[in-house]
């Protein structure tokens, strides 16, 4: 398909390119700043182990239409500061693995914390590999040695990434664009007695496709980072499949031959893509995105000079004050059996004599791409009005780009006007998690966004 082609397609479906007046301001540097190295890895599981991403399953995969990957971008300042960014077509990434890839990556390639950002598709039709989670009918989640073998080859495949992503450095262009994908649609419908996972066409949303060019120094295109802010649950196959974010990335490719897309995905916390729950949809929805991505590579690019700069930290989320141990006993006889499974973990705890953590540590990270570009990395299912918040926030002279399950996927990351309004993505959702007690006090957005705008002055 020719590039006027896709740019016909891209405005039909909305796809038209917006500059902001920062995006405008496009100096190109006087030399060469960056050198940038891409490495790809297979990811689909070889074996059918259990799926993961909806608890309503009933036996492992039977087979695949897509193959999920793992990518990985690594760029190189002139002063050497580096980073590398790896975008998985799976479920999420656990605080284990993060934490082990950090450890490891810090010995061997001299990598800091802050320079490693691992970025989950959420595909919920990608393996269950995560410690404590498999198969179950109340929503209590035990590993399956499949699963767990899984998850410990996980870690050796992108711990060689990171490492083959490296040794692939060479100089390098880099171009910021976005444009525009409008199938996401907010899930949160307001109704009587609550709200209701249903499309809300007056809900916020965030069409933005923002997208990384990386070109070598004979003008090609190497590489093609973008994101968007949905859930990759289009469908509910029992099939591996990178939903249409793996559509996507494989149109780009088929366009470019070549170059490696990667999709980072962004705060969709509270959206979906609709229509859904067939493949021909999901299609569609793969090709919108990668309409969008090919118009924002019709338009010249903003230039993006150096220092490359990071920053990461761990912020402490308080929970709601738990209930007492009679209400969670008054739980057990719930119809709903996910909540009757959920205190009956709790009270297991309680009866081993555990303490009940008050907080969970959630991983915030901020890069700046000299005065050109900023990225937000959010963990957990970061909602649609963390995004939209911190790009009036922190715009200026940078754009800005917001992804959400980041280095962390714990559960959903509601704002705080979420979780007020209550629902699943505010205090349902938590009772499928053996970690989280329950919900997340109102406090949890002043605190992630306080520390954003802490780590992002530090590198100013």
């Amino acid at each position: 398909m020719k590039t006027t082609t896709f740019l016909l397609l891209a405005i039909l479906v909305g796809g038209v390119p917006i500059l902001t007046a920062a995006e405008k301001k496009s100096t190109p540097p006087e030399k060469l700043v960056w050198k940038a190295g891409v490495a790809t890895v297979l990811l689909t599981p070889q074996t059918n182990i259990w799926m993961a991403g909806y608890a309503s399953r009933n036996k492992p995969a039977d087979g695949k239409t897509t193959e999920l990957y793992g990518k990985a971008l690594a760029l190189e300042d002139d002063r050497g500061a580096r980073l590398v960014m790896v975008t998985l077509d799976l479920i999420g990434v656990p605080r284990t693995l993060r934490k082990n890839l950090e450890r490891r990556c810090g010995a061997a390639y001299q990598l800091p914390p802050e320079g490693i950002l691992l970025n989950a598709s959420h595909t919920h039709s990608g393996p269950e590999f995560r410690v404590g989670r498999g198969p179950s009918d109340d929503g209590e989640f035990k590993p399956t040695k499949d699963s767990e073998i899984y998850g410990q080859q996980l870690e050796e495949k992108l711990f060689k990434l990171i490492g083959d992503a490296l040794n692939s450095l060479e100089p390098a262009k880099l171009g910021y664009t976005h444009a525009r994908a409008g199938f996401a649609m907010n899930r949160r419908l307001p109704t009587p007695t609550g709200y209701a996972n249903s499309p809300n066409p007056d809900g916020p949303v965030d069409h933005d496709v923002p997208v990384l060019r990386v070109t070598g120094t004979d003008g090609k295109l190497r590489a093609v980072l973008f994101g968007y802010a949905c859930h990759n649950t289009s469908l509910s196959l029992y099939q591996w499949n990178a939903d249409y974010a793996g559509y996507a990335q494989e149109y780009v490719q088929a366009e470019h031959p070549g170059t490696v897309a990667m999709f980072m995905m962004g705060a969709g916390g509270d959206q979906n893509p609709y229509p859904r729950r067939t493949l021909d949809w999901c299609q569609q929805h793969g090709r919108a995105l990668a309409n969008g991505v090919e118009t924002a590579l019709t338009v010249a690019p903003r230039n993006i000079s150096g220092p490359l700069k990071a920053a990461y930290a761990e912020v402490d989320l308080d929970y709601a004050p738990l209930p007492s141990r009679e209400e969670f006993q008054k739980r057990l006889a719930s119809k709903d059996r996910y909540e009757a499974g959920h205190a009956k973990r709790i009270l297991a705890r309680l009866d081993a004599g555990e303490k009940i953590p008050t907080t969970y540590p959630c991983p915030v990270q901020v890069i700046r791409l000299g005065e050109d570009l900023v990225l937000v990395a959010i963990g957990g299912e970061t909602c649609v009005d963390y995004s939209l918040r911190l790009k009036k926030e922190l715009a200026s002279q940078s754009a800005v780009w917001v992804a959400g399950y980041s280095n962390d996927v714990m559960g959903y990351i509601p704002s705080r006007r979420v979780r007020l309004e209550g629902g699943y993505e505010a205090e349902t959702a938590m009772r499928f998690s053996s970690t989280h007690p329950g919900p997340w006090a109102p406090t949890l957005e002043e605190k992630i966004i306080g520390k954003v705008h802490e780590l992002d002055k530090r590198l100013r």
